[in-house]
């Protein structure tokens, strides 16, 4: 069974469902857990020059996910799991592969949620139907509706 375990955390409502299955999941196989939230790159605003970046509103991102992480892995914490966890930047797929093989991860837990219109779907793109494609190990994906 799965002895390494990566749950991509984002807070929600489809990755709290996640976090609640990885934690039963992580119960009964006594695996190691890791979290990991993908902040995505800081986004640049366009004036009259160009590009300008923004230091402040980068570091404020941040702590919203470094506080998003926090709560992930004190209710994982307080279930009794040994878990690691860490803030990362950029595209999510590509940073949750990444991470997978790092941590030498064996499943890789992520929560979607059904869009209604095929248009939502189609502009929205899906992280969980990409990291399926490049992920180096099985890939969970919990629904919430």
């Amino acid at each position: 069974m799965y002895k390494r375990i990566l749950l991509a955390y984002d807070g929600s409502k489809p990755g709290q469902k996640a976090l609640l299955d990885c934690d039963e999941l992580a119960q009964w196989s006594k695996a190691e857990l890791f979290l990991v939230a993908v902040m995505p790159p800081p986004a640049a605003l366009i004036g009259g020059e160009g590009f300008v970046y923004d230091s402040r509103g980068e570091e404020e991102e941040r702590k919203r996910y470094e506080a998003i992480l926090g709560e992930g892995l004190h209710r994982l914490t307080e279930s009794g799991h040994k878990v690691r966890g860490e803030v990362v930047m950029g595209d999510a797929v590509d940073e949750i592969t990444r991470y997978a093989r790092e941590v030498d991860a064996e499943l890789i837990v992520v929560g979607h949620k059904h869009l209604d219109s095929w248009a939502a779907r189609w502009w929205r793109g899906s992280v969980s139907k990409t990291l399926i494609e490049h992920s180096p190990c099985s890939v969970l994906v919990v629904i919430t509706r």
